[in-house]
């Protein structure tokens, strides 16, 4: 069974092309299929016109919590074995999916990612996309060349143990290869956008950094907070430490003076942010441990619609 999974946000004019382009590549497949929308908060009449399209599972956000919240929605309501998810903007043609499950089926992977290999964006985005890849490489190094593309095929498999949250949507790739899915990727089309306008800003720019941040500490130190910072903790209080008794020594023997100096404070601060650090390592192993019971959502469902 296949499941096609589609955050929907303002894209009331876009939404019936869409959702007959996904219909007419399904129908095409011998095995079982369904697609879900997830209506993120839009504004406009996006939830209307998904209440007339049929067969379609709607997910009905009780505001906007973002894509990642959305495409995470859709995912633990799926039932098919390969996941299939696209943008709702028209610009990821639902006619390229075939092209993600031959290369999967042939070579056996868990994640195939498209490849926006001629991107139909604006200079500034196309600007700041090559500079989160630069970036991305640099620290989550995932070895996709555009993680950022949603049109992507999964096997169901993949989420069975994970949470999306934040921008973290654009770093699924990356999550899946250090736990040892096999991965691959596929030159997709890519198509100008004939409606609405995008969702993309300045302020999503910001939280897809820190986000990375966020990433690049949980592929580094999920499992192990404690060895960040309580060694950055023992250096900082072996370095008080020891300029403290260099001190002690040199002023006993009378090599230095300590009346107007600020040497003694530095060590004193050295060792209390050490202490603070290491404190903080233990702090942050028990929330790792807590937050793997946890089960709690970043979104609120307000109700889903099945229209058959």
């Amino acid at each position: 069974m296949y499941s096609v999974i589609v955050p929907i946000y303002n894209e009331q004019d876009a939404l019936v092309d869409l959702h007959k382009s996904i219909r007419k590549v399904l129908d095409s497949f011998t095995d079982t299929s369904e697609i879900i929308f997830i209506n993120d908060g839009s504004t406009d009449k996006s939830l209307e016109r998904m209440k007339t399209l049929s067969p379609l599972k709607i997910i009905n956000f009780r505001k906007n919590f973002g894509q990642t919240a959305a495409l995470d929605a859709g995912i633990k309501a799926s039932q098919g074995e390969i996941i299939i998810t696209l943008d709702g903007d028209g610009q990821n043609p639902p006619s390229e999916i075939p092209k993600l499950l031959k290369k999967m089926f042939a070579g056996n992977y868990d994640v195939v990612s498209g490849w926006r290999y001629q991107r139909k964006d604006s200079l500034g985005k196309k600007i700041t996309s090559r500079g989160a890849n630069f970036l991305r490489g640099f620290l989550v190094k995932d070895e996709i060349h555009d993680s950022g593309c949603t049109l992507k095929a999964y096997r169901h498999e993949c989420f069975s143990d994970i949470d999306l949250h934040g921008e973290m949507h654009r770093f699924i790739p990356a999550i899946l290869k250090w736990q040892g899915y096999k991965m691959g990727e596929m030159k997709v089309e890519h198509k100008e956008r004939t409606t609405g306008k995008t969702k993309y800003n300045w302020k999503r720019t910001i939280k897809g950094f820190v986000d990375m941040w966020s990433v690049w500490f949980w592929r580094k130190y999920s499992a192990r907070p404690l060895h960040l910072f309580g060694g950055l903790g023992l250096l900082s209080g072996t370095a008080g430490f020891a300029l403290g008794l260099y001190l002690a020594v040199a002023r006993i023997l009378g090599y230095i003076s300590l009346q107007k100096s600020v040497w003694p404070l530095i060590s004193v601060f050295l060792v209390l942010v050490g202490l603070q650090l290491f404190i903080s390592g233990l702090l942050a192993d028990v929330a790792i441990k807590t937050y793997y019971k946890d089960g709690k959502q970043s979104y609120n469902i307000k109700e889903i619609i099945e229209n058959r």
